[in-house]
């Protein structure tokens, strides 16, 4: 039985140049030339303050309700907020440091701090809450100088900043001030008159202009602060509009947890809504028990027009949905795109969507994906075009190029334009071992394409150049796609698999239960962890 059709949606046409080299890589580009685009985020602000004052542009949870600013008055925030931030000595070489999550605090800091030329840096609050020792944070500190920090509640943090020691950098708070060390309260920086200061300040600001430093995880080592400047981040999001016309039909609606210290929720989505005038609804639930709750809240009151999640989002959130069809379909009521990335979604999770989206409208609506990282700002390759299962990446970017060189059994995905980072803060030696000797930049991925006789068709994500292994006797064991195969294989009751066996007889695997799937299959055995593991139904399953 064939599939319902797709919901209709506008997207650029999908084609691809392919020039092949004499060495045997290839050169993928968009024909389709990038247009010229705002040299700074600011004018975005201001011409939405002006066409759409009193729009809402963001928005975050406050009681029962939500607490609304509109653009108008974000605007208004901004300029008093980067005044402030002059005033109290903050320049290109000490910049803002934010530790809190999302919210509309924060996404005002950050403004206010590229709106003066003062880069923003925004940091993961799991080096602030979870580490014991503090070790990352320190370095980070170490290395960027901040002038001034943010925590949104003082005394939440006071242990990370105390094992800091912020010197001569001062301390601003949204609330719950820390008993033992001075702060400053966020609404006396709002109080501020903004004067000829900020205005120079801003006149100053260009494509070039350091916006952002964002800090890679750091899983391997040190997290290295990624310098993002102005043209990075504005060339991206014209670059989105001009494969995703859809979004000039209406202003986006977004409700989102991402975090705004990692490139995708920081620079992809709070950029897109900027760009396009829309409302960005701070989710402070997350995809884990006992947060998860909160965004089903929020999706109860906000009808997303795009969803953006990485795969194991959509998994903590799939069993709400399918458990509610009221919820079902006001989540799908006006949602014109689901959008994953950040690692690979495993088909289980595209049908169980894909089945969703069929029973709540009748059509199925699209789903895409895209291919970045933090040196990208993030978009490189992104899908503006209908897909029938997971694993596409889409086509170069307007403005971007890719190039597929041959390494081992993979292609290795190397990339140039506009979006590409200059390097990283304060260590040079690590910017020259980010890029080739003919000035690609070097992100460790893998590549190729979805059907090399229409090239059309998009690249399909294939693992990290450096992820697959040998087994004893020789053969070569591609980790990433095992591990998504696995994962499919066993839904729903796998989560996660780590893939083990490098220089071993056999191939292992380390498996993480989906104990939320479990429960479909063991409903009797309730919240018991211990009989969800060993529940017989379960091990039919994974002999199945």
């Amino acid at each position: 039985m064939p599939k319902p059709p797709f919901a209709p949606l506008d997207f650029a046409s999908p084609v691809v140049e392919v020039e092949v080299l004499a060495d045997g890589s290839q050169v993928l580009r968009s024909p389709q030339a990038l247009d010229d685009y705002p040299p700074k985020l600011g004018l975005l602000l201001e011409q939405w303050a002006a066409a759409a004052s009193d729009r809402t542009f963001l928005a975050e949870r406050d009681g029962d309700g939500w607490r609304e600013v509109s653009y108008g008055a974000a605007l208004k925030a901004v300029r008093s907020l980067a005044q402030a931030l002059l005033d109290r000595g903050l320049g290109p070489e000490r910049p803002l440091v934010l530790l809190s999550d999302n919210g509309v605090d924060n996404g005002l800091l950050q403004l206010a701090a590229m709106h003066a030329g003062i880069p923003a840096v925004p940091v993961s609050p799991a080096y602030s809450l979870m580490s014991r020792d503090h070790t990352k944070l320190k370095y980070i500190f170490e290395l960027v100088t901040p002038g001034l920090v943010f925590a949104a509640d003082g005394e939440r943090f006071a242990t990370a900043l105390d094992a800091v020691g912020l010197d001569d950098c001062r301390l601003v708070v949204s609330s719950n001030p820390p008993a033992e060390r001075p702060s400053i309260p966020l609404a006396e920086l709002l109080a501020t008159v903004p004067g000829a200061a900020v205005d120079a300040a801003y006149t100053a600001v260009g494509p070039d202009t350091v916006a952002k430093i964002l800090f890679t995880s750091g899983s391997t080592g040190m997290p290295k602060g990624v310098i993002n400047t102005q043209r990075m981040l504005c060339s991206n999001q014209q670059a989105i509009a001009q494969v995703w016309l859809f979004l000039a039909a209406h202003p986006p609606a977004v409700l989102d947890w991402l975090p705004w210290s990692h490139t995708f929720g920081g620079n992809h989505n709070f950029n897109l809504v900027l760009r396009h005038g829309g409302t960005l609804y701070v989710d402070g639930g997350k995809p884990m028990p006992g947060l998860i709750e909160q965004t089903v809240a929020n999706l109860t009151m906000i009808a997303p027009t795009l969803y953006f999640n990485v795969p194991r989002g959509f998994d903590v959130l799939l069993p709400f949905l399918e458990q509610d069809a009221a919820l079902r379909d006001h989540f799908f009521s006006r949602l014109d795109l689901i959008f994953y990335a950040g690692a690979a979604l495993p088909q289980s999770l595209w049908e169980r969507l894909e089945a969703l989206s069929i029973a709540a409208r009748g059509v199925r609506v699209p789903m895409v994906s895209a291919w970045g990282s933090t040196e990208t700002a993030p978009m490189i390759t992104t899908v503006h075009f209908p897909l029938e299962h997971a694993g596409v990446i889409g086509l170069p970017a307007p403005g971007c190029a890719v190039k597929m060189v041959p390494n081992g059994q993979k292609q290795e995905l190397r990339i140039k334009g506009p979006n590409i980072t200059p390097g990283y803060w304060r260590r040079p030696d690590l910017t020259a071992q980010a890029f080739d000797d003919d000035g690609w930049y070097c992100i460790g991925d893998a590549g190729r394409l979805e059907d090399p006789e229409r090239p059309e068709a998009g690249i399909v994500f294939d693992g990290r150049v450096a992820e697959d292994f040998k087994l004893l006797s020789g053969t070569w064991v591609h980790a990433g796609v095992l591990r998504v195969t696995a994962i499919a294989a066993g839904a729903p009751v796998i989560q996660d698999a780590v893939v083990t066996g490098h220089d071993r007889a056999e191939i292992g695997l380390l498996v993480f239960p989906n104990l939320a799937g479990r429960k479909t299959l063991c409903p009797k055995a309730g919240d018991d962890v211990e009989a969800l593991l060993g529940c017989d139904a379960v091990r039919e399953r994974l002999r199945a």
